[in-house]
């Protein structure tokens, strides 16, 4: 039987309606899982029912986050809040964590799931770090390779993968900055922006800042590595 996994959706400001990129549910299904789509305006009781139900967690890219959330207020720089996905998207995470339940963030997951932890981001890297940055916003196809990451050999992406460099993908203008106590930065750019996080107390709740949905399709052989490896593990 093919391990169920929540996946969580994006909305607009009038909240009215949910979207998932196909890419993620093709990608789920490609490695073996059976993707089932998460509402929020989620009660206590509600997520702790959908999290028994479920063997993975899989976070999805979207628009940015609430930043009184950790501590700040809204920089000039800052996107779309949708604060219904990031209470109940915060809920999941630290429910799946208290089950032990496997865990995968991308891009707009991987921060939530630092902030619901107790780490913090930059609301808007090109304005908030001083120093000439890469292009972490591509203009080029979603399946294109932009820019490196460096991997540190003692991660959990390190031993997924076998390589402490390779080339990603890149859509975003906030990433984390500081990771909680139990996570480890597993990877980073050139430029010093952070590009994985880990758990460093849990078998695999792991974070990526880019989509690597999008490169598994084309067999990218470190996207289909993380996404194997989270399978494996779901399907425990």
């Amino acid at each position: 039987m093919k391990p169920v996994i929540g996946v969580t959706a994006s909305m607009e400001i009038d909240q009215s309606v949910y979207t998932v990129n196909s890419r993620n549910i093709k990608a789920i299904l490609k490695a073996g899982g059976m993707p089932v789509i998460l509402p929020y305006f989620l009660e206590e009781e509600d997520v702790e029912q959908i999290v028994q139900k479920i063997d993975g967690l899989y976070a999805t890219g979207g628009h940015d986050i609430d930043p009184t959330l950790f501590g700040e207020e809204p920089h000039p720089g800052l996107g779309t809040v949708i604060p219904a996905r990031d209470q109940s998207e915060i809920k999941l995470i630290k429910k799946m964590m208290e089950m032990k339940k496997p865990i995968l963030g991308v891009c707009r997951g991987s921060q939530i799931l630092n902030i619901a932890t107790g780490g913090d981001m930059y609301q808007d890297i090109n304005s908030q770090i001083d120093k000439q940055l890469l292009q972490h916003r591509q203009k080029a196809p979603v399946e294109h390779m932009s820019h490196y990451v460096h991997v540190e050999k003692d991660s959990l992406l390190y031993r997924i993968t076998a390589e402490e460099r390779f080339k990603i993908n890149s859509f975003h203008h906030q990433a984390n900055r500081n990771v909680p106590k139990g996570f480890q930065i597993s990877a980073k750019a050139s430029d010093g922006i952070v590009e994985a996080i880990e758990s460093k107390e849990l078998p695999f709740v792991l974070g990526l800042q880019w989509h690597p949905e999008a490169t598994t399709l084309i067999d990218d052989q470190p996207s289909v590595k993380i996404f194997e490896a989270f399978f494996k593990v779901c399907a425990k």
